[in-house]
Parts: structure tokens; C-alpha cells; sequence
């Protein structure tokens, strides 16, 4: 079996990113690179959306910007700017066809089905698979969304809906989030937060049609694409071992008030590239110790309060939008981070640390 100087285990975004920021940075111009993955084809199958709030390789990737976006609950809406912080989402389709291109132009790089088809003993080994024991009592974000196309103009494409929780709870924390990508098209998401142990919320596709056609009341459209999927709102398991550093969703660069992702894997692939020449002696890379402290109280509430969610996230708009920004993607300041604070309701919050 072949030896590799660097191995990838998982050909997803993160493990994608990385490679691609190695490559582009001339790092494989004298080592080898194995990436693992399963999947036979590459093909749109995820939508990554975030805040620009950094710069990052993937802009030809970005099928819409917005910069006006509200947030919804029953009888109240709040229309908010985003101007300074752009909210992207990326297709998946173009990313993957963007990084493998590039990945294909250097014979150093190859793509194995499963790790048993290399050599591990002396390469390095960068880990996006997470290690995920199954418990009730964890919380996960999880979601489907379609891609529908209307027969004439409906959506106001300028701005999207964040959150939507005017819908039935179901005593967890039920939202629906849309992406106008033009006035004929959109992306019409349902989102759970909560245990998964409950399947009556995983319905979606009823969920989805009772919004779409009683809620928005539009009958006539059509579904070209649609998504699914399960974001851990805990950290993986996560084993340190010698020559071994997780990425991804296994390494720690998910958010876990919020599920976003994308922006952390881009921030650890670049932190790993300046770092490659002695990545065995080079300290660990995290999300601010901060925001795990602050989401671990958020996410104790949300799971003995999930029926003041929907005030909480509504409350918590009510800041600056920059700020709010700022705050979830992880480059907030002490004063910023204490307006959110004072934003909540302060008992329900203090309580929850003595949970």
C-alpha cells in the first residue's frame, strides 16, 4: 500500500477546504496528499450559509447575498441591515466542482474509497468524520429544506427570513428560514432544535407543504432540489492522538448556539497551512473559550425553555444587527457580548447556570 506524507479522512467541506487551501498555498508541491471519501460522485447536496464577517476563497461559490433580513414571531416582525456583513450562501455543487478541479492539476493528490487502501503507519492524519455515540439527551439543529420555482414573481428577493417561528412548536424550538434566490425561486427550510427523540418533528416533507401552500399561500410551484440533515449541537468524541488533529464538525468548528460551520473550517484550514511545517508541536485550534461558556448557558436553556426561544432569538435581534453578527460568528468584544446579554431574560439565564 501507498504511504502518504498527509492523509484527509473525509472529502466533505472541511476536508475539501483544507486541501484546497494547501494546495493554492503551494504546500503539496513536494508532499503527498491521500484524501479519503466514499461517495462515488460529487454533486450538490448541502447549502452552507453564513455571514461574510471574514474574507474566504469561495466567492465565485456564492449563489445570493442579502443584505436586509427579518426574523418573525407570532404577530411581531423585525426587519433588520446586514450591510456590513453580508449574509452568502453557497451552493455545494460549485464548491466541490471548484475545489476538485483544482485538486485534480496536482499528481500528488489522490482519492481513495476507505482508509484500509493506504498506508497510515507515517503520514499525518487530518480527521473530519465526527465520533457520534447515540444519546437522547443530546440537542441537534435539524432540518430539511426544498428549492422551489414558482410560475410568476413572489418572492421579494432583496431580503430573507432568518427565522420564522410562527409555526407549530411541538414543545421544541420549531423554525422555518427562506432564501429568496430570485422572485421565482427560494430555499424553504424547516429547522428543529431538540433531542431527535421525537419522530412526529421529523415530517418534513408535510411540514414543508402545510408552510409553502397555508402559510406563504402559494399553490403553484415546483421542487427541483431538496436537502436534509443533522447538525450536533455537543462536541464529538474527540481522542487526542500523535499525528492526529480533527477538522470539521469532529474538530470542534461548529457553533453550537447556531450550527454555523462554514466560516470556522475556513479559518482552521488557513491556521493549519501557516502551521504545516510543524504541525505535530502546534497548539490546538478553537472557537473562543468565551462563546463555549455562553453557548453551553444558551443551550441549557433552550432545552428546559424551549417554549421562550422564539422570545429569546426575537430579544436578542433587537441589538445592533452588527453586533448580533459579530456575536454568532464568533468576533464579538466584551461590550458587544454584554448587550446581547442584557438583551435576555436575565433570571431564566442565571438560573441555568446552576442547572
Amino acid at each position: 500500500m501507498r504511504e502518504f506524507d498527509y492523509i484527509i479522512i473525509g472529502g466533505g467541506c472541511a476536508g475539501l477546504s483544507l486541501a484546497y487551501e494547501l494546495e493554492i498555498h503551494e504546500k503539496l508541491r513536494d508532499k503527498t496528499l491521500a484524501i479519503i471519501e466514499p461517495r462515488a460522485e460529487y454533486k450538490r447536496d448541502k447549502t452552507w450559509s453564513f455571514w461574510r464577517v471574514i474574507p474566504h476563497s469561495f466567492n465565485d461559490c456564492v449563489k445570493k447575498n442579502w443584505v436586509n433580513f427579518s426574523i418573525n414571531i407570532p404577530n411581531k416582525t423585525n426587519f433588520l441591515e446586514c450591510k456590513a456583513s453580508p449574509y452568502q450562501s453557497i451552493d455545494s455543487g460549485l464548491f466541490y466542482e471548484k475545489i476538485n478541479n483544482k485538486l485534480r492539476q496536482n499528481k500528488n493528490i489522490s482519492f481513495f474509497n476507505h482508509i484500509s487502501e493506504v498506508n497510515t503507519k507515517n503520514s499525518f492524519i487530518f480527521n473530519s468524520v465526527p465520533s457520534i455515540k447515540n444519546n437522547y439527551k443530546n440537542l441537534w439543529q435539524h432540518f430539511c429544506g426544498v428549492e422551489i420555482e414558482t410560475q410568476s414573481n413572489f418572492f421579494d428577493e432583496e431580503i430573507f427570513n432568518l427565522m420564522d417561528f410562527e409555526c407549530d412548536q411541538r414543545e421544541s424550538v420549531h423554525f422555518f428560514y427562506t432564501l429568496p434566490f430570485s422572485k421565482k425561486s427560494a430555499l424553504i427550510e424547516t429547522t428543529w432544535l431538540s433531542k431527535m427523540n421525537d419522530n412526529s418533528e421529523k415530517d418534513y416533507d408535510r411540514q414543508i407543504k402545510d408552510y409553502i401552500e397555508n402559510h406563504l399561500k402559494l399553490q403553484n410551484y415546483k421542487i427541483h432540489y431538496k436537502e436534509q440533515g443533522a447538525i450536533p449541537l455537543f462536541h464529538p468524541l474527540e481522542k487526542k492522538e500523535k499525528n492526529k488533529i480533527n477538522i470539521g464538525t469532529a474538530g470542534g468548528m461548529t457553533r453550537l448556539s447556531t450550527g454555523y460551520t462554514f466560516l470556522n473550517i475556513q479559518e482552521h484550514s488557513k491556521y493549519i497551512r501557516e502551521n504545516i511545517e510543524n504541525i505535530t508541536n502546534s497548539r490546538k485550534y478553537c472557537i473562543g473559550a468565551k462563546y463555549q461558556y455562553l453557548d453551553e448557558i444558551f443551550l441549557r436553556v433552550l432545552e428546559k425553555h424551549p417554549e421562550k426561544m422564539p422570545d429569546v432569538f426575537f430579544k436578542m435581534f433587537k441589538s445592533s444587527p452588527k453586533t448580533v453578527i459579530k456575536f454568532l460568528s464568533n468576533k464579538s468584544n466584551f461590550f458587544e457580548d454584554l448587550s446581547i446579554i442584557l438583551k435576555m431574560p436575565k433570571l431564566t439565564f442565571i438560573k441555568a447556570l446552576f442547572y
